[in-house]
């Protein structure tokens, strides 16, 4: 028994999200799949490691092709100390969305990837795997191609570049923030964040990132952290300009709460906004929030189109959450009518709905993200024909 405690206390999974698709995994035979013409789209999601890996298992569980194209402005926890004191390329992010991407999520190998060390400084075993691999081979894309094949995984992995770069950010306030990790906990919402690579150079597009852009079908933004996880990716040279010129449509999933300080106090609409002054105007498609109730008003809706509530999208079972008391030190994100319009007369459809997972409240539903993804997935191509 002494030994069992032991490992209990040495060994810990990483937490994320995509746990709750478990349910979803075994539910998949009774839910309606996409038409063969559906699941041959090519789909890229763009954003970090705690939020892009919901999107990415929504997106398998419907059948899409799906890649990633990742953030590199990592530098707190494990990521943080690999790039500190071993100049790495930053791991961490990249390896959430291959354990997301893993054909059997539950494997052996591939739940040992997510396990942190506390008599390894906290380490997650597939930051040290990615950080030795990139070591070995001399080319990280290369060791994220070894961990793919370990995993058995359902679709590739991009870093959005291969140069070291570091996040900057103003708060609303003024403050300047330098490094990642700082910009996520501060203490006022951000304003803007750019980028400077670690040689002083302006950071370098990763060619297979953009061509993945171009190709894409759909472009997902999101979820996750808006000005440190997706925004980052906006900042490289050309990824805005693939983004421009992809034929794809393009949908921001809206984060459910402030669970850092980066968006404190923000609503829907102004996570709009962020993205539009970090080059996004007039590129948004479709825009998904949260909302625990349809956005109404007594007059009808005046905008470039109409919103679509998630009881005209088959809204799926609700919650009885307080939308207002969530969990303690958590801020839902909020959205309303009027917001919702001005959003709407700058082009995207804005799809409510509740979205919430019952027993993690700032998690997503896997249920109700999969439904409204597949109806995301016909309305574009309905836009199209």
């Amino acid at each position: 028994m002494a030994g069992i405690k032991k490992s209990t206390e040495a060994f810990r999974v990483d937490p994320a999200a995509t746990a709750a698709f478990s349910a979803l995994r075994s539910a998949l035979p009774n839910l309606r799949p996409l038409d063969e013409d559906a699941r041959a789209l090519k789909a890229v999601v763009i954003g970090g490691g705690t939020g892009a890996p919901v999107s990415i298992r929504t997106l398998l569980s419907l059948g899409v092709q799906t890649s990633a194209v990742v953030a590199m402005a990592d530098d707190g926890g494990s990521t943080g100390v690999l790039r500190e004191e071993a100049d790495v390329t930053p791991p961490g992010d990249i390896r959430k969305c291959l354990v997301a991407f893993a054909k059997d999520p539950a494997d052996p190998l591939v739940r040992a990837l997510k396990y942190r060390f506390a008599v390894a400084r906290d380490h997650a075993l597939g930051n040290l795997l990615l950080a030795a691999l990139e070591d070995a081979t001399g080319s990280f894309p290369e060791a994220i191609a070894i961990c793919e094949k370990l995993v058995d995984a359902q679709g590739h992995v991009y870093p959005s570049t291969l140069d070291h770069v570091v996040l900057s950010a103003q708060t609303q306030d003024g403050r300047i923030l330098d490094g990642q990790a700082v910009a996520c906990h501060s203490k006022t919402a951000l304003a803007q964040v750019w980028l400077s690579a670690e040689d002083g150079r302006p950071p370098r597009p990763y060619e297979p990132a953009l061509q993945a852009i171009r190709e894409a079908d759909l472009i997902v933004l999101g979820p996750g952290s808006l000005f440190t996880s997706i925004i980052p990716n906006l900042l490289i040279p050309g990824v805005v300009e693939a983004i421009r010129a992809s034929r794809g449509r393009v949908l921001f999933v809206c984060a459910l709460a402030d669970v850092q300080g980066e968006t404190w106090g923000l609503t829907a609409r102004e996570h709009f906004e962020a993205l539009t002054a970090h080059g996004m105007e007039g590129l948004i498609d479709y825009m998904l929030v949260h909302s625990k109730v349809p956005l109404r008003a007594e007059s009808p809706a005046t905008g470039s189109f109409a919103a679509i509530s998630g009881a005209e999208l088959e809204h799926a079972s609700t919650s009885d959450l307080n939308d207002d008391q969530l969990i303690k030190g958590v801020r839902p994100i909020s959205i309303s009518y009027a917001d919702m319009l001005a959003i709407q007369s700058r082009g995207p459809i804005v799809i409510s709905r509740n979205l919430v997972d019952a027993e993690q409240p700032t998690w997503h539903s896997p249920f109700a993200l999969r439904e409204a993804f597949q109806n995301v997935i016909k309305l574009s191509r309905a836009r199209r024909s």
